[in-house]
């Protein structure tokens, strides 16, 4: 009996340290806008943390870190949804990373013949993004300013999920991103008018909740100042 009293508290403190072992190998949870979900491999390789992505419209991904999903890096299309989640307390500072700029894409070969959005018919089927996301609310902006009255046949609630629709050729048009459109060869891109007069701000910050914060901030602090190439290379224009 007394030495099953002395080997508890060893093995006890065995499966602590074989614990501790097994979470510093868990990969980093980054929820990152849909938008950015062409940077994770690179992201991936440039980060010396194991990194696991959760890509989707920005408004549902602060939803989910508000309600506690277990994140530690939160990157948002919008400076609006990272500033609603630093209201809610969700995030630390965040911080501005890079931009990217909205055009029209089309299937390949351009089967509509379409030039911009202004020949757009009422019959056509145009898919954009919900304006309750980011890429939707750059939308509606783009809009207004152009005094263009378009209806959509589908409103999606992330980029990814209109450029598919295009590419598939379910859709006639569709507006993304042009860092999403040149990551795609099954679509054709069309310049948006006033796109550049709505350009989106990528924004980046450390989950509030997250034990990791040490290391959420290294990969933040590599995308916002050893990054720029990479941005760059897909299409974004990296905040100086």
């Amino acid at each position: 009996m007394r030495l099953l009293r002395i080997a508890a508290p060893v093995i006890a403190a065995a499966l602590t340290v074989a614990g501790c072992a097994s979470d510093s190998t868990e990969p980093l949870q980054v929820f990152a806008a849909s938008s950015t979900r062409v940077l994770n491999d690179e992201l991936a390789s440039a980060s010396g943390t194991p990194l696991a992505f959760n890509n989707g419209g920005s408004s549902a991904l602060v939803q989910q870190v508000d309600e506690g999903a277990p994140a530690d890096l939160l990157l948002t299309a919008s400076r609006e949804t990272m500033e609603n989640a630093l209201a809610q307390g969700s995030v630390e500072t965040p911080v501005a990373l890079a931009s990217n700029v909205m055009v029209m894409v089309v299937p390949k070969g351009n089967p509509q013949g379409l030039r911009s959005a202004a020949d757009l018919e009422p019959s056509a089927r145009l898919v954009l993004c919900d304006p309750s996301v980011p890429c939707g609310a750059i939308s509606t902006r783009i809009m207004e300013a152009n005094g263009w009255h378009l209806y959509a046949s589908s409103l999606e609630s992330q980029v990814a999920d209109v450029l598919g629709k295009v590419a598939s050729g379910e859709a006639d048009a569709g507006w993304v991103y042009s860092t999403d459109a040149a990551a795609s060869e099954d679509v054709e891109a069309i310049p948006l008018a006033h796109a550049e007069d709505f350009r989106n701000e990528i924004m980046g910050a450390v989950v509030a909740s997250s034990s990791r914060h040490e290391e959420a901030q290294e990969v933040l602090s590599l995308l916002a100042s050893d990054f720029d190439s990479t941005w760059e290379q897909f299409g974004f224009t990296p905040v100086n």
